[in-house]
């Protein structure tokens, strides 16, 4: 009976198996084929990795094998990246790291060129300032290197003056201060003369293409009189490429060379002392880039050269005089111009041609070829509407008027867009018609974010056939002005460290709203210990400054401010009192500035405004000293007996800036210097002499948008967020200030669909 039972009891066994025996077996073969594979790979492999005499010999892709510490072994070129662990010895005091000012510097990236000018007391003011306007604006950083001492510079222009005039202490001086100043910071030197003609677009273009980790010494190879044929200088007057590498390797040196070197010219100088220390001498091809350069002859006339030599030049040499200077940079801009035309037909011809093999085929092709399709809205509400306008008038002004004079840059881009009508429609029908314009008819443009402004033009024309006969039609043209390349602007450093400066105006219609507002600040400066100071400014009517001994109206806000004081033993809040019927904002600003120092970043406020850490953050960093100033427009929130009508209040996240609206009337909150303050309030003062009531049609934004030269950022302001409150407008102030203030009050009563609800409300129980 045993042997029954113990053959039942495999076979139950067996049959419990059977699921997972493809898996076991399937894992037992796997396993048997890696550890045979392995086995041929060591076998097979000692030989490979042993060279000539044993040495290592490359591996698969050209690469050396690693060296025994895990770095790459000699002549690897391609460093491996490295985690560096961090590890912190418990038994030192933590000291915090200090970080860099830009995140490129950290990464140790570099800027790409550098461009050295040298020149001289007789060309200084001619040859030098005909390159500064010609091609300086297209490098990144120029400086212009002189022997001079205490030279006058021109505008515009970055002189670093030596104090010799001796060619070859400057060459000297030039390498030495390059390497001091900017050696850490670019990749590539190029060195040029004044009377030198450089396409700068092509120049850096051709510094693209080269490698850095390579040491470069490029331009217009020359032969040392009675040298070795095969050492070269590069000729100065074609200008010269040096990479970083080099100059870093040439710098100890350099003291060397001018000590045992001799010669008259520098660049000879500069080449013998690179071949003698370093053994590099000049080339003009490398890595299948080439350094076209033309020597120009006496009496040349750029318009007229057509051989391919100078077509393709990267610099033109000798230039004898300011004008052949800009005429060689309007031929050379004529040139680049038509290749870029040319590229942009056949860019799209190739997008035509590739259209009918896309998915929507023909119909997906936009116009014009290449640009971006027009935006579609998906509601009502993004629509993006035309303006209309005409050759003297637009009818959708920026003050809200419905028609204003056409002046200014709006008036220079209608005629532009005219022209440029006329200009494609000749070379379109020409020679068989000529077209004239006899008057604009009708004229819509539009802002399109997502190509650039649209234009439509209904034009009356007058055309000409060959034979002399004329006719009048009217035609509908269409025309898009692209938007071009995105540039980067360069913008002063600033930190979040700045100390502001809180200036808060008070009259007696503000007294209900004054206790939140210190409890704001309490709360998120005092309290959080931000760099933050307030000053308040008590305006009095003339009658209660009379009655001040027995009845002080703002007795109950110095009460709170004595409170604050004793909660915040630190601290201090100054008040300044006014007596005044119109308490214009320009006179208002000029007795708090002569009691803060020109330093003093300022924040205007206002008493609704509800302060906070980050918005006074942002108003240190949009704030630049001698560059910009900053006027947020805040939120201001709707009434809420007009929005919830008796409901509760909304007050969860999602909710945020939903029931309000931004103020563009308001210009109370501002941000600003002290200094860029006063410089502006000094050229104001010189406009209206002695007229002091003009003050009181003015704010500081005008101030600084008419008598200043700063960049003015107005902004939506998310921070700066303000509770619903009826404003009191003054009808002492100016019309405008007035008009402003009840549109203010107008719109920040409540939405459209809000207002509309409430009133068909009304009208329901009015009915009823």
């Amino acid at each position: 009976p045993a042997g029954p039972s113990a053959a039942m009891r495999l076979a139950a066994l067996l049959a419990a198996l059977r699921p997972v025996l493809p898996l076991v077996l399937g894992l037992s073969l796997g396993c048997s084929l890696s550890l045979l594979r392995a086995s041929w790979s060591q076998s097979g492999g000692e030989d490979q990795c042993l060279g000539a005499a044993g040495r290592p010999g490359p591996l698969a892709g050209g690469a050396l094998p690693e060296a025994a510490d895990g770095r790459p072994g000699l002549g690897h070129e391609d460093f491996r990246p490295r985690i560096v662990p961090y590890y912190r010895d418990p038994n030192k005091p933590y000291k915090k790291v200090l970080r860099t000012r830009y995140i490129q510097t950290e990464l140790g990236f570099h800027e790409r060129l550098f461009v050295a000018v040298l020149t001289s007391k007789a060309t200084l003011n001619t040859l030098a300032v005909a390159v500064n306007k010609t091609v300086a604006h297209h490098f990144p950083r120029l400086l212009y290197f002189t022997g001079l001492r205490s030279a006058k510079v021109p505008h515009g222009m970055v002189l670093v003056a030596h104090g010799d005039e001796r060619p070859i202490w400057l060459m000297y001086e030039t390498m030495h201060y390059i390497h001091q100043h900017f050696g850490s910071d670019y990749d590539w030197f190029y060195i040029m003369q004044d009377d030198t003609y450089t396409q700068a677009e092509q120049v850096k273009a051709l510094v693209t293409h080269l490698s850095i980790n390579q040491d470069v010494y490029l331009g217009r190879a020359e032969e040392f009189i009675g040298g070795d044929e095969q050492a070269r200088y590069c000729h100065g007057g074609f200008g010269y490429l040096i990479s970083r590498s080099l100059l870093l390797k040439l710098h100890p040196h350099l003291d060397s060379c001018r000590n045992e070197i001799l010669s008259v010219r520098p660049d000879e100088w500069l080449g013998r002392c690179i071949i003698d220390f370093l053994g590099i001498a000049c080339v003009s091809q490398l890595q299948g880039q080439h350094y076209h350069t033309y020597e120009l002859a006496k009496n040349t006339e750029p318009e007229k050269e057509e051989e391919e030599e100078f077509q393709a030049a990267l610099a033109v040499h000798p230039v004898s005089d300011m004008t052949l200077m800009y005429r060689l940079h309007k031929h050379f801009s004529r040139i680049q111009l038509d290749r870029a035309y040319q590229e942009i037909q056949d860019l799209q011809m190739q997008i035509r041609n590739l259209t009918s093999l896309t998915p929507a085929g023909e119909a997906g092709l936009t116009w014009p070829v290449g640009i971006n399709a027009p935006f579609l809205p998906k509601t009502r509400f993004e629509v993006i509407s035309w303006d209309y306008f005409t050759e003297q008038h637009l009818f959708s002004c920026p003050d809200g008027s419905p028609k204003c004079e056409l002046s200014g840059a709006s008036k220079a881009d209608v005629s532009e867009i005219i022209e440029s009508a006329l200009e494609q429609l000749n070379s379109r029908y020409q020679p068989l018609l000529r077209f004239s314009k006899r008057q604009l008819l009708n004229g819509y443009r539009r802002f399109d974010p997502t190509r650039g402004m649209e234009y439509t033009l209904d034009l009356l024309l007058e055309a000409v056939t060959q034979k002399g006969h004329r006719h009048v039609l009217a035609k509908r043209v269409s025309l898009v002005r692209p938007l071009s390349k995105v540039e980067i602007i360069p913008m002063p450093y600033v930190t979040e460290a700045t100390r502001v400066q809180l200036v808060l105006p008070l009259t007696v219609q503000d007294l209900d709203f004054v206790a939140n507002f210190l409890d704001m600040f309490a709360m998120n400066t005092l309290d959080t210990h931000d760099n933050a100071l307030l000053t308040l400014l008590f305006i009095y009517h003339p009658y209660d400054a009379q009655r001040v001994s027995q009845v002080d109206v703002f007795a109950g806000v110095k009460a709170m401010v004595g409170e604050l004081e004793k909660r915040y033993a630190e601290v201090k809040i100054p008040w300044i009192s006014v007596k005044t019927e119109v308490p214009s904002q320009v006179k208002l600003m000029d007795i708090v500035s002569k009691k803060h120092p020109v330093d003093t970043l300022f924040f205007l406020a206002s008493v609704w405004t509800e302060i906070n850490m980050e918005f006074l953050n942002r108003c240190r960093m949009n704030t630049i000293n001698n560059w910009q100033v900053f006027f947020p427009v805040h939120f201001q929130e709707f009434n809420p007996a007009l929005v919830y009508r008796g409901e509760q209040t909304a007050s969860s996240s999602t909710d945020f800036l939903r029931d309000g609206h931004f103020d563009r009337h308001s210009f109370a909150e501002a941000c600003f210097y002290n200094s860029d303050y006063m410089t502006a309030r000094t050229k104001l003062a010189a406009d209206i002499l002695d007229r002091d009531e003009v003050l009181e049609s003015m704010e500081v934004f005008d101030v600084f948008l008419h008598y200043s030269g700063l960049h003015l950022f107005r902004a939506v302001e998310p921070g700066l967020v303000q509770k619903y409150a009826l404003r009191s407008c003054n009808p002492r102030l100016s019309e405008e200030l007035y008009h402003r203030c009840v549109l203010s009050n107008l719109e920040g009563l409540a939405s459209r669909s809000h207002l509309a609800m409430a009133l068909f409300e009304q009208e329901q129980a009015n009915s009823t």
